[in-house]
């Protein structure tokens, strides 16, 4: 047992060792796969700038180009931003070098946390006045449809300077408005101003804390699924400040990609197509109350019903991929709630056209007067209009995307949930792996240091005994590099710190151990009966002392946050490998040496 444990140790633990490339990967940026033509002009652009290139690949539509230094990379990075424009994506990547026998078991190495792999930090600001925004424009569709379920006439109801603007018929019918508010919209505060027949609505300060401190979370919520669609292993998301959002995550050099896909807010509004008025005179001004002027991908004008069948938030799953007619669709199921909507919908309305809305937040960086000034801008646009042709409710594709990667990022988005608000990204940087390299550098001196200092200590006081004590120690750190590439664990600096604290801990059995066989000795019972007694009698104390420090670090694992915890897990995994190799190795190696004979001594 104990060898094969070692076996599967050496096999799980290798692939750290190789380490990984410093490459630049380069996809195209309309989604289109990048040709072998395309793939060959790339090869010579390279080749032309005189860099050492360790390996060119190209696989499935992407080149990737692997150096031996970070110098090269960025060299390689700007010349192919420069020479290939808008027509490739042009990312830096990290491409491991595990031989392809250890993946195909399974064997990856582990994680390395961002200050020893490198990676980017961000830090979003979740734009507090549109999630308002957002709330009053749900509260002034909710005071309009109650209006109605109460039959209570009314001339308008808009959004004017933070207030939800109602206005009635008569006078006559404020009685039963104010009921209607009384029981459904507690969380707002009512205003009657001069005019007998207004009732003025605005958010209550209560309301209006509650909806910032959920956009905060839910932003959280989702950023966390986004980066879990991006296969980022163990990012750090946290809030910082009232507004703030930090976000780390390790490994990554493609910055495009990553601000893409975290500050993206998108999403989708199912309504009906207004068939009854003309298109043409929304255009020029004269929009109908209960409907909306947008505009299709092609510039066209469409009016929609201002109604909301279902919106992005009442997704549950989404999926990407071609339909019927080869086209980039997405597949989307609701929740309950909305496919009944959906279902209700379509039921009474087969025949009519219904338009799918894709909504986005982009933020563009301007110079104004020598300064940058963010700009953010709401961009609407109806993506697809399809005619109803049969009832449908929780699954169905949404078509008119322009290629299979806008495909991909929209479900991406979908599945990860909407952002509650807008996020800014107000500060970016970037570890470089050299730094990070660095870390490692001194980790490792520290680790091969005290390493060297127990192995001696051991050697010289316990002899051959000490020795057996050394191997264990060294199966116990292949044992630990091994599980942690086995769960797929972050490694930090602090987590080498754990394995450099267990490699001094761990051998406080075997001294244990040993002390109880020498002290057995000491009594004049035979060396084989003194290493029976010593191991016996010793593993009820070994046992309390690494029960108590076991304690401590899943407290610290439990209450701890980010460089913490990384330094618990080491801790824990440390301990409990120690009690298997520090115990049931040595036993099996002095077994091996001393059993089955006649012994005079010891050499302990």
């Amino acid at each position: 047992m104990i060898l094969l444990t070692f076996l599967v140790a050496i096999i799980y633990a290798l692939p750290n060792l190789y380490g990984e490339d410093p490459s630049v990967q380069l996809s195209s940026a309309g989604g289109i796969a990048i040709t072998q033509a395309q793939a060959g002009q790339v090869e010579m652009e390279l080749k032309g700038l005189n860099v050492d290139i360790k390996a060119f690949e190209f696989n499935d539509g992407r080149i990737l180009a692997r150096f031996n230094n970070t110098d090269d990379q960025m060299k390689a990075a700007d010349l192919l931003r420069e020479k290939m424009g808008n027509a490739m994506t042009v990312a830096l990547n990290l491409a491991p070098t595990t031989p392809t026998w250890l993946q195909m078991l399974g064997a990856d190495a582990m994680y390395l946390g961002l200050d020893l792999r490198g990676g980017v930090h961000f830090l979003l600001e979740v734009d507090m006045e549109a999630a308002v925004k957002q709330a009053e424009e749900r509260y002034n569709d909710d005071v309009r449809q109650a209006l109605r379920t109460a039959r209570i006439h009314y001339q308008s109801v808009a959004k004017d300077a933070g207030h939800i603007k109602v206005k009635l018929k008569s006078a006559d019918d404020k009685p039963a408005f104010m009921t209607v508010l009384n029981k459904d919209f507690r969380t707002l505060d009512v205003t009657e101003p001069t005019a007998q027949d207004e009732v003025w609505l605005q958010l209550s300060e209560q309301e209006t804390k509650e909806i910032k401190k959920f956009a905060v979370a839910q932003n959280m919520t989702t950023l966390r699924n986004r980066v879990n669609e991006l296969g980022v292993a163990e990012p750090v998301i946290q809030q910082q400040g009232d507004n703030r959002i930090m976000v780390q995550l390790p490994g990554v050099q493609d910055t495009a990609r990553a601000k893409e896909i975290l500050g993206t807010t998108a999403t989708l509004e199912y309504r009906l197509v207004d068939v009854e008025h003309d298109v043409q005179k929304a255009v020029e001004g004269h929009v109908p109350v209960g409907s909306r002027l947008y505009y299709e991908k092609n510039g066209s004008p469409i009016l929609l019903d201002r109604r909301i069948i279902v919106t992005g938030d009442q997704i549950v799953d989404a999926s990407s991929g071609m339909d019927q007619d080869g086209r980039a669709a997405v597949f989307i199921s609701l929740n309950g709630v909305g496919a009944a909507k959906m279902g209700k919908v379509t039921q009474a309305n087969v025949g009519r056209p219904m338009a799918v809305v894709f909504i986005e937040y982009k933020v563009d960086t301007k110079v104004v007067n020598g300064e940058k000034v963010r700009h953010k801008e709401k961009v609407e646009k109806v993506i697809s209009v399809a005619t109803i042709q049969g009832v449908f409710s929780k699954r169905f594709q949404t078509t008119g995307l322009d290629s299979p990667q806008e495909a991909r990022n929209l479900s991406l988005l979908l599945r990860a949930g909407a952002l509650a608000a807008p996020v800014d990204i107000v500060e970016e940087r970037t570890v470089g792996p050299s730094l990070g390299q660095d870390n490692i550098d001194k980790g490792m001196l520290s680790f091969m240091v005290g390493f060297a200092l127990v192995v001696l200590f051991m050697t010289v006081y316990y002899k051959l005994f000490g020795i057996i004590a050394n191997f264990a120690l060294a199966f116990n750190v292949v044992v630990i590099v091994a599980i942690l590439s086995m769960l797929q664990a972050t490694l930090t600096l602090p987590g080498i710190a754990g394995i450099i604290l267990t490699v001094g801990m761990s051998v406080d059995a075997n001294v244990l151990i040993f002390e109880r066989v020498k002290e057995e000795l000491r009594l004049g019972n035979s060396p084989q009966a003194s290493i029976f007694i010593g191991y016996e009698k010793a593993w009820a104390t070994i046992l309390d002392s690494n029960i108590t420090t076991l304690v401590v670090a899943v407290m610290l694992f439990a209450f701890g946050s980010g460089s913490v915890k990384g330094f618990a897990v080491t801790l824990i995994i440390g301990i409990l490998s120690s009690m298997f190799t520090a115990i049931n190795g040595t036993r099996m190696i002095v077994n091996w040496i001393y059993g089955g004979r006649r012994l005079e001594k010891l050499s302990v």
